[in-house]
């Protein structure tokens, strides 16, 4: 499977942004080269902040940027998830609210160059070194964060499954 574009209209918000991108991971899969009882979950975390997504960091600088724009604030982790089967699809996500305590640059610094979260939303992993000193709190759950919210995940299947 080759990547997916994570390109959205620009008018598109925070969990609607997540949404969109899921909804185009599902559509990647081809129904017709799976058997028939598939069921496909698609999943896309974004951070926003300070009303804008925050994406993944290019490199060093710009994870460095993210972390230093994230420092001391609070902000939206959402996971678009969409469930997929050849004639339905349900598409929902969850959001998380997460404060940051003010990081120092050398503890910024100290992260990125030892852990690279290059491939992270927002440049962190709320389970790495940094969610243990930096992250203050969080209203939502943490399983979102992480990217799946595992429980409204089970609960959607359910629904979506009849299970």
């Amino acid at each position: 499977m080759r990547p997916t574009s994570e390109d959205f209209p620009s008018h598109m918000q925070c969990e609607a942004i997540a949404e969109h991108i899921c909804r185009i991971k599902a559509e990647e899969f081809d129904f017709a080269s799976l058997p028939a009882d598939s069921l496909i979950i698609a999943a896309d975390t974004i951070v926003w902040a300070q009303n804008s997504y925050i994406g993944k960091p290019t490199g060093r600088d710009d994870a460095i940027r993210m972390l230093s724009k994230l420092s001391g604030r609070k902000h939206t982790v959402a996971t678009g998830i969409c469930l997929r089967t050849a004639t339905a699809e349900k598409i929902f996500s969850a959001i998380t609210d997460v404060y940051f305590r003010p990081l120092l640059p050398g503890e910024i610094e100290f992260y990125v160059d030892t852990f690279k979260p290059y491939d992270k939303a927002g440049a962190y992993a709320i389970q790495e070194w940094i969610g243990y000193i930096g992250i203050e709190r969080i209203d939502g759950c943490y399983y979102n964060v992480m990217g799946l919210p595992v429980q409204k995940l089970i609960a959607e299947l359910k629904a979506f499954t009849g299970v």
